[in-house]
């Protein structure tokens, strides 16, 4: 189903990126250096033909999506950290935008090292994945559109550190739409979505905050209580259980003292927590605990439906669950397509991550 992953035509993506490129090709060697520190042991360097499927990838969807990192104002943080001078010089050396994909894969092994991350001896952790949905709302409250999508408030309310139904039932923040809580929950865990309003107009929302709450996940609150969705605790089935039990819904979202809010974005693209773009299946959510996002990584696992995932992919995002050295949440895109993917995307894999050259690892500051 390559038509799926990578359905814009390469034509189209050329001639919108011959506008934005950075530079021509060049496969020079740098002239920096970085500081060549001890590597985690957890970190191994091994060479581009140890890593199953590198030489098979489009690796040009990617560039695109490191084309993205290098307009953000990236965050050196975190326990792995690129060189930023470094790294900023690989930003300045982009292949053309119309370079073929040889070009791409070449200037990535010049520039770049790869390490194939490791955690407690398994070289194998979690994948999962998450998408941007489409839901109905209203613009004002009814049976149906129950509960409020909002944007931090303006009014110098402190929303840190307060619960979601606190903040829900006081309206601190200012009220954009209304949707079911069901899809508003969705939503919330998606981190962005589009509504799709009565009279057919189409809004995007975007991350704007979080009151910095743990989520708790809505799946163990019925398996505590001894409710099994026909089924079982799928996305699908809890959300369809939920919206025939409103009454239940609001109990158990409400023990998720989690809140998200949003604010309403002038371009359908999904945002990141870097601030740019996100690329389907091109960019991926880590802990940035550990990782600086902006840094390529290659993902070998597989799909929900067995096939093989093996893609060069970019980070640029984060979430509340994505903590640990291999721990990824893919992006799957937007709507229905993306979503038969991303909710049932569970799978266990590796991770490489390219660190720029000549430089090893640089030591995180204490």
């Amino acid at each position: 189903m390559k038509h799926f992953f990578e359905f814009v035509s390469f034509r189209s993506i050329l001639a919108t990126f011959a506008i934005v490129a950075m530079s021509a090709c060049d496969l020079s060697i740098s002239t920096k250096t970085g500081d060549d520190s001890v590597i985690p042991s957890n970190m191994r360097e091994v060479s581009y033909s140890d890593i199953p499927g590198w030489h098979d990838d489009d690796v040009r969807y990617a560039l695109q999506a490191f084309r993205n990192s290098c307009k953000a104002k990236i965050q050196y943080s975190g326990r792995v950290i690129p060189d930023k001078e470094l790294f900023q010089e690989k930003c300045r050396m982009l292949p053309s935008a119309s370079a073929d994909v040889a070009t791409v894969r070449a200037w990535f092994e010049t520039n770049f090292q790869p390490y194939l991350i490791t955690d407690s001896g398994s070289k194998k952790g979690t994948f999962t994945g998450y998408y941007s949905p489409i839901i109905p709302a209203c613009r004002t409250k009814t049976a149906q559109c129950n509960e409020p999508l909002m944007d931090v408030p303006i009014d110098g309310r402190e929303y840190k550190g307060v619960s979601k139904k606190e903040i829900v039932e006081k309206r601190i923040g200012r009220v954009l739409y209304w949707a079911n809580i069901v899809d508003v929950q969705n939503i919330q865990i998606q981190g962005s979505g589009m509504l799709k309003l009565e009279d057919g107009t189409n809004v995007k929302l975007n991350f704007a905050s979080t009151n910095d709450l743990t989520f708790k996940s809505i799946g163990d609150e019925l398996r505590s209580r001894g409710i099994r969705p026909d089924g079982g605790y799928t996305s699908d089935a809890v959300w369809t259980y939920l919206k025939k039990n409103p009454s239940l819904a609001r109990d158990v979202i409400y023990k998720n003292p989690r809140y998200v809010y949003f604010h309403q974005a002038s371009s359908s693209d999904v945002i990141g927590k870097m601030g740019t773009p996100l690329s389907k299946i091109r960019s991926i959510a880590l802990d940035t605990d550990i990782y600086t996002l902006g840094m390529p990584a290659f993902v070998d696992t597989t799909l929900s439906d067995g096939r093989k995932f093996r893609r060069l992919m970019i980070a640029q995002d984060t979430g509340n669950a994505i903590k640990g050295w291999i721990r990824g949440d893919i992006f799957f895109g937007t709507g229905d397509a993306a979503y038969k993917f991303a909710h049932s995307q569970h799978s266990q894999g590796a991770l490489y991550i390219l660190m720029p050259k000549v430089y090893k690892y640089v030591k995180p500051n204490r």
